[in-house]
Formats: structure tokens, C-alpha cells, sequence
């Protein structure tokens, strides 16, 4: 039988929580943790490690050309972890770390090749949670860490949504509640000229403008990579991401939902609307997530009390198209899309088995 992934409550800015030492021991030995962010939870591993690094990849299924994120406490290990630290790094740097921007820029050599997919090039953030930023200053090494999930599936924004994954695939888990952003962070190509957005995400396209004094090009919402293939230049690019083992469908606002199946029970989310949309229907679990602060928040939380729910489907009403809501909107098109090409959504997925999860 696996040992059960043990779970350690850490209390907010208790900078010298001995499970903070516990985890530091834990990841300088090779091990995995996975440790609070203001975006979601990720799955830490010592970046400069190989053999730690692909044990993220074991633990969550994930395509190995799906390339990490490199977490840093600071500047200065950020810089150590890129070979190039242009004026425009250093300027969103200063504006929005730490925070949920991630830089793309042409990686160093203490990075290799399992963390980036064999790219030339890395995404490197600070958190801004003090409690990863401790926990990555007591290891004295950056922290490749994805999402602490299974590939593909909900992000989690609580420890029991890691638990209820990855129990028994991981060291560690460090509980600190809830997330407060809620959403990954904005992923942004500092080698591309202008800089582009690969992943939308809390910090805007307008704000990153505003930040360098120039326009930068905006997320493509077609940017979808179907199946694993030569590495990504970016996570969160998979066709199918951040899905629900419950079969999931996206209705546009003043479209009106398909037919369910006679006794289908049904779960309705609601996002950027009214609290008489979709007020015909009877579902056994809805939720309103009325603006895109809520939304960021509790999307993810979402998902997972409806997939936990006795419902057969989960009926999404989208936001509307404007800018406050790009990045959910991104999310909700891959958590809703087929798991293959030409299939609809409608299969339930083995949880124990990531051969066949989304």
C-alpha cells in the first residue's frame, strides 16, 4: 500500500514554520512538494535537479514536452536562472514582482533541458506568497513547479484539491488555505520582439504596456496544442487543460443550453452574468461567479465542487468577450474542449489512471 502524502498547515507570514525547514530538507534531498502560490498550488522540485524534475513529470502524467516554471525568491536567483536580463525584464520585474507574471527569456546553464522541454528558453517568476518565497530561500535553489495536479486536470487552489490528485505520488503538502488570486499567472515572451503573451492571465496585456511604455501583443485565444509534440513554448497551451472529469459545456452568453438527457442531473456555473441566467434550468449545484475578480478567484473551486457533485454534467454559461475576462475565458474553452479531436466531451475519467485522464 502507498504511504498517504502527509499534510502540513502552515500559518500566513509564519516565515519560520518548521514545516517550511521539513519541506526545505525535502526538496534539497530530490524530493516533491507541493506548496502554496497566490495562483494556484504548485508541485515543487529543485530546478537545477534532473532526476527531481522528473519526478514531476511521473507524478502528474505530464507530457515531458510540456516545459516548467522556474519560481525564484527574488531578482537575483531569478537573473542566475536566465542567460540574458534585458531592460524590459528588469522594468516588469520591478513593476509586478512578486506577483503572477512570468518572464520568458533565454535560459542559463544551471537550468536543463527536462525542466524547459529542451527549449532555449525559460519562464521564470517570483511568487508572491512569503511563504514560497521562504521556502525557496531555505532550499538556495530555484523551484521548477507546474500546477499540483494531475496533467490536464482542474488547477488546484487548496491543499485537499493536491491531495485528492496526487496523494501518495508526492513528499509533501503544505497547507496555507486557500488561494487568493486563484488563476495562473500571465506567462510573457521576452524574446519575442514585441514581447507576446503566451498565457493570458491576472496582469493584463494593457497593464504590461503600461509597465514598458509600448504595446505588447496579445494572447492568440486559437493557440491550442492538440497532442504532445516538439515542446511548448509555454504551459498551459494544450488543447485540453484544466478539465473536469465530469463532462463540461460551454454555452455563449444569449445562446441557449442544450438538451440535457431525461434524468441527467446537472450542475450550472454561471460566469460574468445574472442571477436569471439560465434560471429555467434545476440543477442540483449552481454558482454565480458575477465579475472577473470573483471568477479569478473561485473558478478552479469551482470546477471542483461541481465534479465532486453527484451532477452527470456541468453546464458553463462563458463571460462576455472584453478584456476583463481573456484569461478565463481561455481556461473555460480548454477546460470544455473534447479530449480527443472529433470527440465530444462525455466519458468519465479514471482519476487512478493518468493513462486516461484528460
Amino acid at each position: 500500500m502507498i504511504p498517504a502524502t502527509p499534510i502540513r498547515s502552515i500559518a500566513l507570514d509564519d516565515l519560520d514554520a518548521p514545516a517550511l525547514a521539513e519541506a526545505a530538507v525535502l526538496l534539497r534531498s530530490g524530493g516533491l512538494v507541493a506548496f502554496p502560490t497566490e495562483t494556484v498550488y504548485g508541485l515543487g522540485a529543485d530546478a537545477t535537479n534532473p532526476a527531481a524534475v522528473s519526478r514531476i513529470f511521473a507524478a502528474k502524467g505530464r507530457p515531458p514536452t510540456n516545459p516548467l516554471i522556474v519560481h525564484a525568491d527574488g531578482i537575483d536567483l531569478a537573473r542566475r536562472c536566465v542567460a540574458e536580463w534585458p531592460k524590459s525584464a528588469d522594468l516588469l520585474a520591478r513593476r509586478f514582482w512578486p506577483g503572477p507574471l512570468t518572464l520568458v527569456l533565454p535560459r542559463s546553464r544551471i537550468i536543463p533541458d527536462v525542466v524547459t522541454g529542451g527549449r532555449a528558453t525559460v519562464g521564470v517568476r517570483v511568487p508572491a506568497v512569503a511563504e514560497a518565497r521562504a521556502l525557496i530561500a531555505r532550499v538556495g535553489r530555484p523551484l521548477a513547479a507546474p500546477s499540483a495536479n494531475r496533467s490536464n486536470g482542474i488547477s488546484p487552489t487548496r491543499a485537499e484539491h493536491v491531495s485528492q490528485d496526487l496523494n501518495g505520488r508526492i513528499d509533501l503538502i503544505l497547507d496555507a488555505g486557500p488561494t487568493a488570486v486563484g488563476l495562473e499567472s500571465t506567462v510573457l515572451d521576452l524574446t519575442s520582439d514585441p514581447p507576446r503573451i503566451l498565457r493570458p492571465g491576472p496582469i493584463t496585456a494593457d497593464e504590461i504596456a503600461e509597465a514598458l511604455g509600448f504595446p505588447v501583443l496579445p494572447s492568440s485565444p486559437t493557440v491550442a496544442i492538440a497532442s504532445p509534440g516538439p515542446a511548448a513554448a509555454s504551459p498551459g497551451l494544450m488543447a485540453v487543460h484544466y478539465a473536469p472529469r465530469t463532462p463540461a459545456i460551454r454555452i455563449e452568453p444569449g445562446e441557449s443550453p442544450p438538451p440535457s438527457p431525461t434524468g441527467a442531473l446537472l450542475a450550472v456555473i454561471v460566469v460574468g452574468g445574472e442571477p436569471r441566467d439560465l434560471s429555467e434550468l434545476e440543477p442540483c449545484l449552481r454558482i454565480d461567479l458575477p465579475d472577473p475578480v470573483a471568477a479569478s478567484k473561485s473558478l478552479y473551486d469551482a470546477l471542483h465542487r461541481c465534479d465532486s457533485s453527484e451532477a452527470d454534467r456541468i453546464l458553463i454559461r462563458m463571460p462576455p468577450d472584453l478584456p476583463p475576462w481573456v484569461a478565463i475565458r481561455d481556461r473555460l474553452r480548454r477546460a470544455t474542449a473534447p479530449a480527443e479531436p472529433g470527440r465530444a466531451p462525455g466519458i468519465r475519467y479514471d482519476r487512478e489512471d493518468p493513462r486516461s485522464y484528460r
